[in-house]
């Protein structure tokens, strides 16, 4: 139809702008893995949505969002900012914005809390707001070696849903 053709007229547009070399590498290389990017508390705490033009990151379970997309929700002055710069994982378990909740520690959290946790980071977080890295936490053992478990997580799509 027609939306398709103006897209790859749009898409031609800006490929026009890449030599036909690169062009051919754009389309045959297979996607590279993205290097996985450790943020320390200090780091995290930066993108805390208080800077005009700043990104805003929250972690949950130690995975980093870009919530910037979300600024009604999470910028300056808006309902869920006390979440971000930091890893919030009982905070949002627990649908609480306590300064006492704004941890990653999960200890003594009940069965339903916890349930809720996992939908929440999946069904909100992994579905709107793409990941840009780990806390160190998550990534490194007590000691600072690397933790051999670690495994990215993977996020093959996102789909635009009201936040909780």
């Amino acid at each position: 139809g027609m939306a398709g053709g103006a897209a790859r007229v749009l898409l031609a547009a800006l490929l026009g702008a890449l030599p036909a070399a690169a062009e051919r590498e754009l389309r045959f290389r297979p996607p590279a893995e993205a290097p996985v990017r450790l943020f320390t508390e200090p780091e995290l705490a930066r993108y805390d949505g208080q800077q005009e033009g700043q990104p805003i990151y929250l972690a949950v379970k130690g995975v980093v969002f870009d919530v910037t997309s979300g600024k009604e929700f999470y910028g300056k002055g808006a309902p869920y900012n006390a979440l971000v710069g930091k890893d919030s994982t009982r905070g949002v378990a627990k649908m609480s914005l306590d300064p006492a909740d704004l941890t990653h520690d999960i200890t003594g959290l009940t069965e339903e809390e916890l349930k809720s946790l996992d939908d929440i980071f999946t069904n909100v977080y992994k579905a709107k707001y793409p990941i840009v890295g780990y806390t160190s936490r998550r990534i490194l053992n007590e000691d600072g070696s690397p933790n051999l478990d670690f495994k990215p997580e993977d996020q093959p799509h996102f789909n635009i849903k009201d936040e909780f």
